[in-house]
């Protein structure tokens, strides 16, 4: 020690220098857990690493830094379980933050908690925003916290409802993907006929569209054209060129033409052709595409190339040889005059064109 104007002024300020074993414990928690928050996905080996860190750190740390820890894993959205237990088994004081606020605690760790501790531990759970019927129904039994008995019964209520809810939505989806299975099938084996519909038969119905929509997201091509060439009434060459169009020109006048909704034939356009999707203003370019178009133009155009599909497809004349053993069918052909020539040697001889005299 030592004086300083008469004031007696102790060297205890060195005992700032020593190392703390405590508070190097606190630093080292909170630099692991603060690690922890940094990883937006552990993997179960830094899920692991961390429960064996965290547990020798967490009992030899202060209660202060001990509330932090744990106020900061509540916010956490996956904490190993064995962390998640030895919180929510310390005193209310440092666990009733992460009880309460924590989603990473699974129901079998929240029940135990319960059977295992006190009212306050269970009061703290019972004030969680969702809690499953397990949850409540052990609050119940072990402590019964007031207005809780009701809350069960609505809870019970609404998860019932909630199971019955999905269970119509998934009978519904499998319905409507039965039947869509089936019109698959049906136009799986509908092959387009050698020779096309009319142009006026080419229509669009709802299930084509809805095929459309789903083998374009698919990225079912095939499937895709095959829908695409029923809906038109034409044969797979004229799907294929349709389709080979990567300016996405001819698709949009056929699917204008059969007036598919906007929205879908622009995302269909965007699947098939993902230039396409690319901004062109306050739209994209398959949004500009077919705003430009009208719908009495590509009809018509549509029906024209049906119409030259057809022209192409009936059969053509027979051709015939200008020899040919049948030309006096041909009018057009002038046969030549046949003239019978003195014999020679006992042999007629037949000769072309005008007689010597």
């Amino acid at each position: 020690m030592f004086c300083v104007q008469g004031i007696i002024v102790t060297d205890r300020f060195r005992e700032l220098e020593r190392p703390q074993t405590g508070r190097l414990k606190d630093v080292v928690l909170m630099a692991t857990v603060t690690g922890f928050e940094n990883l937006r996905f552990p993997r179960k080996s830094d899920m692991k690493q961390f429960a064996e860190l965290f547990e020798p750190l967490f009992l030899g740390s202060s209660n202060e830094a001990r509330r932090q820890a744990a106020a900061a894993l509540s916010q956490c959205q996956q904490v190993p379980e064995t962390v998640a237990a030895l919180i929510g088994g310390m005193p209310i004081a440092i666990a009733a933050i992460f009880l309460t606020r924590s989603k990473a605690i699974a129901d079998r760790t929240l029940i135990t908690i319960i059977r295992e501790r006190g009212p306050e531990h269970a009061a703290a759970i019972g004030r969680r925003p969702n809690l499953s019927p397990l949850v409540v129904d052990a609050l119940v039994e072990h402590h019964n916290p007031p207005g809780l008995a009701a809350r069960s019964s609505a809870v019970k209520a609404a998860a019932a409802e909630q199971a019955s809810q999905e269970d119509e939505a998934a009978s519904l989806r499998t319905a409507r993907e039965e039947a869509l299975r089936r019109e698959i099938k049906a136009l799986a084996g509908a092959r387009p006929q050698n020779i096309p519909q009319t142009p006026s038969s080419a229509t669009m119905t709802d299930v084509h569209a809805a095929l459309l929509v789903r083998f374009a997201r698919s990225g079912e091509i095939i499937l895709f054209s095959r829908v695409l060439g029923q809906a038109l009434g034409t044969r797979d060459a004229q799907v294929e060129r349709i389709l080979l169009d990567i300016s996405g020109q001819l698709l949009a006048t056929s699917l204008v033409a059969l007036d598919v909704d906007v929205a879908d034939a622009g995302f269909v356009l965007q699947a098939l052709y993902p230039h396409l999707r690319e901004p062109f203003g306050e739209t994209s370019h398959a949004g500009a595409l077919i705003g430009a178009m009208d719908r009495t133009a590509c009809r018509a155009q549509l029906d024209a190339w049906l119409e030259a599909e057809a022209e192409d497809a009936a059969p053509a004349a027979r051709h015939e040889a200008y020899f040919a053993e049948n030309t006096a069918n041909d009018t057009r052909h002038v046969g030549p005059r046949k003239v019978a020539a003195t014999s020679v040697n006992g042999q007629p001889q037949r000769l072309f064109g005008r007689r010597r005299s």
